[in-house]
């Protein structure tokens, strides 16, 4: 095996020689041939085979020499300047393809490396760096849909154990039934989120842009949650600007309005109040949705809108963290932009501003 392996390099080494060897040949020989007929020409003398086989006997050692010294050289410059950035690169790139995205090149000085293999290194640095995010990502992806569907898939199975428990009153086995019907809704409405999320973040859904009464639709959405607020005695301040007419795709801002909406009523105790606003500038529409519920503070109103991050634990089992993360990437799909301020005990508001066409 060493041998195969050895075969190709020498005859690598005979052909770069080789190469060496004819061009440095024709010159020395051009040139001392030029010189001999100068010579002879100016001093008159006379050229005889002796001379001429000394002089050729004389040019071929300095060429054998002198190929041998620009192969020798050829071949440290190309260890220096090129074996071993090569090496250093072939081998961050087997350690990435284990598995090892923190693996980093050291740029080579450019006196003793080409500046192409220091763009190459750089370019390789920042995959490495990109590739690592995503690892990252995708960890707590995989953990956070782990953990998210442990909760309600126990929740299950515990209600459907005690609905295998003989005697069950008619009472307790509906109250069993609706925790295994709950518990089901909220894997299939997760489930539902993520595939959204997913084909938002792979532009796989584009936007449909058609004209359409933005006010009607936020009342339309706010209807949806009438039992809601009759049920909590929660109250309903609106501000809405009528006939307030946008180009936009209808059935993704209705998702941002249903989850802002959602959330308000979520985080919103029994006797509170839910505001929403609807008011116009030249260019853009902006919605306001408030609550006076629990409030959050800075430090969990700065990742809302990562995916399952949810900061009130308390209402946990409500929801699974995707909302927010859709609003956020539909607003930015709609090239618009969305603002949170609360105070915590105080309550809650969410600012979307978008352009009216």
């Amino acid at each position: 095996m060493k041998n195969e392996k050895r075969i190709p390099k020498i005859l690598k080494a005979v052909s770069r020689y080789t190469l060496f060897f004819l061009v440095i040949a024709f010159p020395i020989t051009c040139c001392l041939m030029l010189f001999i007929r100068t010579m002879s020409g100016n001093m008159g003398l006379e050229l005889t085979s002796e001379n001429i086989s000394t002089a050729a006997k004389l040019t071929f050692v300095n060429v054998v020499a002198l190929s041998i010294l620009f192969a020798v050289i050829d071949v440290i410059r190309r260890k220096i300047t090129v074996d071993r950035p090569v090496r250093r690169i072939t081998k961050a790139a087997e350690q990435m393809m284990q598995g090892d995205f923190t693996v980093r090149i050291e740029q080579f000085k450019e006196i003793t490396a080409n500046e192409g293999f220091n763009e190459i290194i750089r370019c390789f640095n920042q995959m490495a760096e990109e590739l690592s995010g995503v690892e990252t990502l995708r960890t707590d992806f995989v953990a956070n849909v782990s953990h998210e569907m442990k909760t309600p898939l126990a929740v299950m199975q515990n209600f459907g154990t005690l609905l295998q428990t003989p005697g069950l009153t008619e009472e307790k086995r509906l109250e069993y039934a609706k925790g295994v019907t709950d518990g089901a809704r909220r894997l299939a409405n997760m489930m539902t989120n993520m595939l959204k999320l997913n084909r938002l973040e792979n532009q796989q859904i584009y936007p449909k842009a058609t004209e359409y009464d933005l006010s009607e639709q936020l009342c339309e959405c706010l209807l949806q949650f009438e039992d809601v607020w009759e049920r909590r005695n929660i109250e309903i301040d609106t501000d809405l600007e009528d006939g307030v007419i946008v180009t936009a795709d209808e059935e993704l801002l209705t998702l941002v309005w249903n989850n802002l909406l959602s959330n308000a009523f979520k985080f919103t105790g029994d006797g509170g109040t839910v505001i929403l606003k609807l008011k116009t500038t030249e260019h853009h529409a902006i919605v306001t949705v408030a609550d006076t519920g629990c409030g959050m503070s800075p430090e969990v109103g700065a990742h809302i809108f990562d995916k399952f991050y949810q900061g009130d634990t308390s209402h946990a089992t409500e929801g699974n963290g995707l909302g927010l993360a859709l609003v956020k990437r539909v607003i930015d799909i709609m090239q618009g932009e969305i603002r949170v301020d609360s105070i915590p005990g105080q309550g809650t508001e969410f600012t979307v501003k978008i352009p009216k066409g």
